[in-house]
């Protein structure tokens, strides 16, 4: 009797192995087949956007990402390392095998010579250096990070700044504004190495805009996504074939001819960014004894209004603003300069949280009006940037002379608050030449009267793109470089957002939308109850421990003297 119920438990025991060893195959199938992955995150912070999936997925070969951010780092730091760790692994197993990272330590080299080739290489690569300033031991130390990566694809590569946001906010906020953009910075370069975008953008000429020296480093930067394209306005017979048109700082009148191409151009689903000064001010004039700043004759009021915006004659100054060199004084011959607030170059730094703006560092602008919003029906309205709370503004015309910027200060004018001075507009658009007649010169002489949805960005300061060229040299400064301080502001960042918002509103750009919360901890009650949480973290487990290894043993003592009984 005893034998055969020793027999059929062994035989129970058998059949219940069998059985999960089944359940283990059957979930490795399912799990090899099937991919499932859950974010628990109140933020969603390890959530991969479907464009980016489709991206990773569409890889043919593999894409190499060395990130330069090896190393003992502060906690802030660390955050931003294991971030960038984490979203390169959820970018692995969606990439299907088609990406592998290494992390690398530019500071493991020991030799000093082969140590800074490294970091001049990386520097002329694109990845900035940062001194990081750290408490070790007691003591302050100060070590150079390069927080970046370089993407790689196919004999292709590119520079990651994984460093980002907005240089006044606090370190920890700029930190997390970090980690928001990893994977758009990360996805973004994946994609400038990886596809190329067959969409066409035309840089339009004739009205006087910025010659192409002064706009090498942003057409240079499209040129990594897109095709670029210019022409004379007055030479196209139209805008077919064009996804995208840049109008930037014209200074001489449009023809109807040329309003009529851009304006059947947007209604056919074209998209426009228009780059444009209200007023006519210049600093070779200003210095030369000063000068009135009057409005531009450009012809292009009626059609930006028929569009939902209106560029006032106006000029914006504001004491958040950049500096110029002027001469205080001479020391034999020789001219002694010192730098001071020009308030006619505000510096902008108040945004909208539209994907295109958010995080975004200082942009830099130079004789800048206000924009005002005008009724449009079907079209909604967003303004992306601002001046700062202490701006005042003048009405045209202006006058403007050196002496403005050795003046004192008067706090009480400068009360207009923030002034938007940059829009995007969405909707379909009324054509401008509704019941009227095309103009002559012109081939298509059918009017489409109203538009398909489309997208137009607006900004009122055409040296926006505007880059400086190295007097001595000739060659181009970056986008947003000011080589009077040795600062880059955020000028390229802010035109490559919006461009890559109009041509693909549904992309990746909106991945810039992420949001993670920072949850800082309270340092004082940390301080007040540091013994408590210790000792709970430490003997709560131990007693814990205790507690069932005792209640296990009664509870089997119990059970095998009932059996025994």
């Amino acid at each position: 009797m005893v034998s055969m119920q020793n027999k059929s438990k062994r035989n129970a025991d058998i059949l219940r192995f069998i059985g999960w060893v089944a359940v283990i195959v059957l979930l490795n199938l399912l799990a090899a087949n099937y991919f499932l992955r859950l974010d628990l995150t109140a933020d969603k912070r390890y959530t991969i956007s479907p464009i980016t999936k489709q991206l990773l997925g569409d890889l043919e070969e593999e894409v190499v990402v060395d990130v330069y951010l090896e190393g003992d780092f502060p906690a802030g730091f660390k955050r931003l390392q294991q971030s960038v760790r984490e979203t390169l692994d959820e970018f692995r197993i969606y990439a299907g095998g088609n990406l592998r990272y290494n992390f690398i330590d530019p500071n493991e080299i020991t030799d000093e010579k082969q140590r800074t080739a490294f970091y001049t290489t990386l520097a002329q690569k694109g990845i900035i250096p940062t001194n990081l300033r750290a408490t070790e031991e007691g003591k302050q130390v100060e070590r150079l990070v390069f927080p970046g990566a370089i993407v790689r694809y196919k004999g292709k590569e590119t520079a990651v700044n994984l460093l980002k946001g907005n240089l006044a906010a606090p370190p920890e906020e700029r930190l997390n504004q970090s980690v928001e953009g990893i994977e758009y910075e990360l996805a973004s370069a994946v994609r400038k190495v990886a596809f190329r975008d067959d969409k066409i953008i035309g840089y339009l000429t004739g009205q006087g805009e910025l010659e192409q020296q002064q706009v090498t480093d942003l057409l240079g930067s499209l040129q990594e996504y897109y095709r670029v394209a210019r022409g004379n306005l007055a030479e196209i017979p139209s805008l077919k074939g064009l996804d995208l048109i840049i109008v930037a700082k014209p200074t001489e009148a449009f023809t109807e001819a040329d309003k009529y191409k851009i304006d059947q151009f947007i209604m056919q689903g074209g998209k426009a960014v228009f780059f444009v000064d209200a007023l006519h001010a210049d600093m070779d004039s200003v210095g030369a004894g000063g000068m009135f700043a009057l409005p531009y004759n450009l012809n292009l009021e009626d059609l930006l209004f028929r569009y939902g915006v209106r560029l006032n004659p106006t000029l914006v100054m504001d004491l958040n603003s950049g500096f110029i060199p002027m001469v205080t004084g001479y020391l034999g011959e020789r001219p002694q300069t010192e730098m001071l607030n020009w308030r006619f170059y505000p510096l902008l730094n108040n945004f909208s949280k539209h994907p295109i703006t958010r995080n975004l560092d200082a942009v830099y602008t130079k004789f800048v009006s206000t924009i005002d919003t005008v009724k449009a029906e079907g079209v909604r309205k967003t303004p992306l940037v601002f001046t700062s709370r202490y701006s005042r503004v003048l009405q045209a015309p202006v006058p403007l002379t050196l002496e403005e910027a050795r003046m004192e200060v008067k706090p009480e004018q400068y009360t207009a608050g923030p002034q938007p001075v940059g829009y995007l507009l969405e909707g379909t658009f009324a054509s401008l030449f509704r019941n009227r007649r095309a103009p002559a010169g012109v081939q298509d002489t059918q009017v489409q009267e109203k538009g398909v949805p489309t997208k137009i960005a607006v900004f009122s300061d055409g040296d926006l793109v505007r880059n400086d060229v190295n007097p001595r040299t000739g060659q181009a400064y970056e986008l947003g470089f000011d080589r009077y301080n040795n600062i880059t502001f955020a000028n390229k960042e802010l035109a490559l957002n919006t461009i890559h918002y109009l041509l693909d509103a549904e992309g990746l750009i909106n991945v810039r939308s992420k949001e993670i919360q920072l949850r800082p901890l309270d340092k004082v009650r940390v301080k007040e109850e540091k013994t408590y949480w210790q000792l709970l973290n430490l003997v709560a487990p131990i007693v814990l421990l205790g507690l069932f290894g005792i209640t296990r043993y009664y509870l089997r003592k119990r059970k095998y003297e009932r059996f025994s009984k």
